[in-house]
């Protein structure tokens, strides 16, 4: 059982930053792909970023190639997404997930466990 706590979300103005935070609860950190994801009002949940569990392959959907970066910290148990340039189109609930496999998928249902999400907010 691995349990995700997301952090870091808020309201900020186009063109802003945040950094999200997801902490994992496991002891096989290191053999644990990790995504991203997110869902706005009314729409389905889509992928934002994903990061194998060597830290060594990234995917990110096209919307945020350029503007985001995931990365994690095996010291810390923690995956982050640094957002950057933020457009109001990137308004959601922030869902941190996470599977033992050694390649990252961009599809939700690959994934075995989920956080609580976090809410992400840009003003126009």
């Amino acid at each position: 059982q691995v349990q995700l706590v997301e952090s870091g979300g808020g309201l900020v103005q186009a063109g802003g930053s945040l950094r999200l935070s997801c902490l994992a609860s496991a002891r096989t950190f290191s053999r644990l792909a990790m995504g991203w994801f997110r869902q706005a009002p009314g729409k389905e949940r889509e992928a934002v970023a994903a990061i194998s569990r060597s830290g060594v392959f990234t995917s990110y959907a096209d919307s945020v190639k350029g503007r985001f970066t995931i990365s994690r910290d095996y010291a810390k148990n923690t995956v982050y997404l640094q957002m950057n340039s933020l457009k109001p189109e990137d308004t959601a609930v922030y869902y941190c997930a996470t599977k033992e496999v050694a390649i990252a998928s961009m599809l939700p249902l690959s994934y075995d466990y989920w956080g609580q999400g976090t809410q992400v907010t840009v003003s126009s």
